[in-house]
């Protein structure tokens, strides 16, 4: 609610008619919460022109999600897999409209194993993050796939290092803080630096059409060919769909 005033009025002083800014609750740790938010979404809004999934937890210890899912994969991939696929209806009605997916470059450093998704056998906080932003960059390819015609675009990127409180559950010596704060200032980028990406897959005429894309700084970038395998893409969002309950 702080945010959503401080924006009002940031917006309110350069111009008017500027459209309604509302704040609704979504935990993407919740499947029920994201039920419960898109059910409220599609209840009040008579259309959908931009989704960008942004939300992230990265290199947490070893936990789960209500429903029982290691936490950056729940979190990071089945949480906006089930919220995007919820909303699908309305974003093609409200065509042309975009999805915007925040992934990450360490997406190189995962892989998709399918006989522990979960993380039940081990688990490497930061091959559990890398493996939810490869997830990320294969939902994106094959979400882009299936709505080719549609009108509705999906293209991922990587927002680059920014200095916010992703990087929480991190422990840095008390020694090195100094140097790290110092480090951070000086090559990480600001939050709204690390939007622009962002925003410019959600608005700029530059990009429309373009879809199953991945961008950084504003610009297309390669994949990795494991980013690109469209047999695990496809498997992944088979799983994904029993995984949150959109299948038996």
């Amino acid at each position: 609610e702080r945010a959503a005033r401080e924006i009002r009025a940031e917006v309110g002083e350069r111009a008017d008619g500027a459209g309604e800014l509302v704040v609704r609750e979504l935990d993407l740790a919740s499947l029920r919460s994201v039920r419960a938010f898109c059910h409220r979404v599609l209840q009040e809004e008579s259309r959908l022109d931009v989704l960008i999934n942004n939300a992230g937890i990265f290199q947490c210890p070893y936990m789960k999600t209500e429903d029982g899912f290691e936490m950056q994969f729940g979190v990071n991939h089945l949480g906006h897999f089930l919220l995007t696929n919820l909303l699908l209806g309305l974003l093609k009605n409200s065509a042309p409209s975009r999805i915007v997916v925040v992934s990450s470059k360490l997406y190189k450093y995962g892989e998709i194993n399918f006989e522990d998704l979960n993380s039940e056998i081990s688990y490497n906080k930061s091959f559990c993050y890398s493996r939810s932003k490869l997830a990320n960059i294969l939902f994106a390819r094959e979400l882009a796939r299936r709505l080719e015609g549609t009108g509705v675009t999906v293209n991922s990127l990587h927002p680059g290092i920014v200095r916010t409180n992703l990087g929480r559950h991190v422990n840095i010596p008390l020694l090195a803080k100094p140097l790290f704060n110092l480090v951070s200032w000086a090559f990480f980028k600001t939050p709204l630096e690390g939007a622009q990406t962002s925003i410019y897959l959600a608005s700029s005429p530059d990009v429309e059409g373009v879809s199953g894309k991945y961008f950084g700084d504003c610009k297309e970038e390669e994949l990795l060919p494991k980013a690109m395998d469209d047999l695990v893409a496809r498997k992944l969002w088979d799983i994904s769909e029993v995984m949150v309950g959109l299948l038996k």
